[in-house]
Parts: structure tokens; sequence; C-alpha cells
């Protein structure tokens, strides 16, 4: 379409200028995109309730989580350096990061301004361009974030395009793009990773999760509990590394899933982004339902987009809900003998992107850090982790870092430099 071309170009145009811009300058740019959300974090949280159904409070943990990212980079950026090499004494060597010219940043709905943010906060210091395609099911979000942090740069170094998957397709597949970043489903992922090997843009992609939350013999059934729903219900379970399904010891089970119960109950019905969402989450509880598993608490589908906090008991791994992601609030219990079982249940499958093991044992949480395969393992908090930490999924739930010092290199590209005199 002309219009993706000349969107292009722009940012083409845009970036020569940028890149030319000092990094501590660049750096002060997103300082002051991190100060203009926080001044707007009202706005912003409301539209966010609007489009996905997120309460205000939630949504304006995730604005400020998106301005902090950004006062991040403002500090990382100016400090990304390259390296020496030792050659012979009478030349140079050095490896420089040079940005990789104009980034598309296609971007999910679930925590539309935190996950923007870093993205794009990660592109802009290091001197790219970005051309950022919000989800279609947070349209008002993504126009407003667009509208606030542009005002703090220069024209055209971020542009923001509304429209759907179609639209994100065409600028993945535009050979003008230098460097795609999606953030969404396993399908979309791999339809990017196709159109970037036929540009040759780089590809970054983190593409959803079905993680794995084991629970040991040895801890307090309660407090695993408060855990397990933590994980599994927080922000309605609509979140990449929220539980997706959940292998219990056989010794803490019924006290386990007796408080988990409890949990689910105190939730109560929960809202979703829409209705699309709601019927791919009832019909995983359906399909569980009908292949034995029993349902402890919830499993309602009420009109319009919400779910109970559901519990479900007796899985087992043909189930749907522990095969595939979910993306609800839905916490499918399978008990297992030992925890060996467990950790041979939670290596089950193609994604890898994040993990957690609940246990008092340094051994098994040795093991767990060692042996599951995902991008991300976490023991005894299912989301600890410090600030700045990156991630890199693996499987079919993507490839590349994101967040971190680590998202500075992906977004750019080395140069090795040998300098000698003439003769």
């Amino acid at each position: 379409m002309p219009e993706t071309a000349a969107t292009i170009a722009t940012a083409r145009q845009a970036q020569r200028a940028w890149a030319a811009t000092p990094a501590a300058e660049r750096g002060a740019a997103l300082r002051q995109a991190g100060a203009a959300l926080r001044a707007r974090v009202g706005e912003l949280a409301k539209a966010n309730e609007s489009d996905t159904g997120r309460l205000e409070a939630e949504a304006a943990e995730g604005v400020l989580a998106g301005a902090g990212t950004l006062e991040q980079y403002a500090e990382l950026g100016p400090v990304h350096r390259g390296a020496t090499l030792r050659g012979d004494i009478s030349a140079t060597d050095f490896m420089v990061p040079e940005p990789r010219g104009v980034v598309v940043a296609l971007t999910p709905w679930n925590d539309p301004v935190a996950v923007a943010c870093g993205l794009i906060g990660a592109a802009l210091v290091t001197g790219n361009a970005v051309v950022h395609k919000p989800s279609e099911r947070s349209p008002l979000t993504g126009a407003l974030l667009g509208e606030i942090l542009a005002e703090c740069l220069p024209d055209g170094v971020l542009q923001t395009v509304p429209g759907d998957g179609l639209v994100g397709a065409e600028l993945a597949g535009h050979r003008g793009v230098d460097l795609v970043a999606h953030v969404g489903s396993v399908e979309a992922g791999r339809a990017i990773a196709l159109a970037c090997a036929r540009t040759g843009a780089k590809a970054l992609l983190e593409n959803g999760g079905n993680d794995p939350l084991v629970v040991d013999g040895d801890v307090d059934p309660a407090w695993a509990a408060g855990q397990a729903a933590l994980g599994a219900f927080a922000n309605s379970g609509q979140i990449c590394v929220s539980v997706e399904r959940i292998y219990v010891h056989q010794a803490v089970a019924e006290e386990f899933v007796a408080a988990l119960a409890v949990e689910a109950r105190t939730r109560g019905l929960l809202p979703l982004v829409d209705n699309r969402q709601r019927d791919k989450v009832d019909a995983h509880v359906r399909d569980a339902v009908a292949h034995g598993a029993q349902l402890l608490v919830g499993g309602d589908a009420p009109a319009g987009p919400q779910y109970p906090a559901t519990v479900l008991t007796g899985c087992t791994a043909d189930l749907m809900v522990m095969r595939e992601e979910t993306f609800g609030p839905i916490a499918p219990v399978q008990v297992v003998r030992d925890f060996d079982e467990g950790m041979a249940e939670a290596a089950t499958g193609e994604y890898g992107l994040a993990a957690t093991v609940l246990t008092r044992s340094m051994a098994n949480a040795q093991r767990a850090w060692r042996e599951l395969p995902a991008g991300t393992v976490k023991v005894n908090s299912v989301f600890g982790g410090a600030p700045g930490g990156a991630a890199e999924p693996r499987g079919v739930s993507g490839s590349g870092f994101g967040y971190g010092p680590e998202l500075l290199d992906e977004m750019t590209q080395t140069k090795v430099v040998h300098l000698e005199p003439a003769p």
C-alpha cells in the first residue's frame, strides 16, 4: 500500500539524523518521554480499561512500568559500547554497535504500554527510527501512547500506525524494514519470521508460552496456592508468563487444591479483552471437563467479555488446557507422584518462555534452573525478577532477547573495524 511505503520512507529519512544525534541527547529524549507518561498516567490507564477491560488501577501500574523502562534505557543507551581487539601494534581494531535502521514494533493488547515502551525505548536510544503498530484490540491506548511519545522526539523518528493483522503483515514484509520486533501469537510470529527471511530483516519474537508451575512436596500448601493464584489469575491470566499448568506433589495436593479454590472464589468474575477471548477460554475448560477433568470452581461463561477464576483438577497431559496457551484465568492442576514426575511433565511441550518451581530443597531448586527448557526459570516466586532482567524465549515461544541491556544488542548490529597506516 502507498501509505506503508510513505511511512517507511519517512522513518528512513528521520533515522539518519537521529542516528547522528549524540547518545546522551537520545537518552535525554527518552527521559522526557518517561516523565510525560507519568504525567498522563490516568489518561492512559482509562484508555487501557476502555480498550481491554483491564482495571484502571492495574493499567496504571503498566503505564508506570513503561515509564520506568524508558528511563532505564535513557541511562543504558549512552553507555552501550563495543570492544577493542588486540591486533598488530601499529594498527587499531575495534567493534562498534550501529543502529539497524528502521524498526517495526508490533505490540500486544494485554500490557500495551509496558511492552511497547520496552521495544520502542531500546530501539530509539540506539539510534533507530520506529514504526509502531499497536494491537487493534487496544487502539485508544496505542494512539495515545504514540501521541505522548512523539511529542518528545524529532518528527518521523516514531510513527504510530493503526490497523489489524493485515497492516502488521504489510509492515513486516516491507523491504525497507531492518528489524521486526513482535510480541504476540505463535501463528503471527511464524508468519513474521517467514516474511523476514524473504526481506533479510532481523526478526525479534516473543510468541507466548504454556508456562508450568511445579509444587514440591515440602512447601506450605497455602503459600503455594497463593503463588499459583497470583500466577494464574493476575490480569485475568492474560500475561505472557502467566501460570498455565500446575503440577503438584501428592503429599500436599489436597491442602493445596483446597486453598487454591478459596483463592479463586475470592477473585470471582474477571474481565477479559473481548468475547472472542472469553469463548477461547471457555472452549478449553469445556474440553477439559469433557475429557475427565473436574470443575472445582468457576467455569461458567457469562455474557460479555469476562470469565470467573477457575480451578480444574484431575487434569492430564492430553487436555487443551495443559498443551496450549489458554490466556485466561484458569488454574488446571495435575497431581504428580514426586518431584521427578513434576519436572518431567513441566519439560514437555513445544513452548519455552518461562517456568516456576516452588520448593524448599536447594538440590531441587538447582535441578529446576538447570534442567527446565525455558528461557526464564523462577524459584519460589511466580513473578520474581531483578530490574533490568532480560529473557530469551525458546522453542515456539520466540527468539532473541526482550528487555534488559541485551535488548540494546538486538537493536544494533556490530561493525568490525581494522585501521592501520599506509606504507
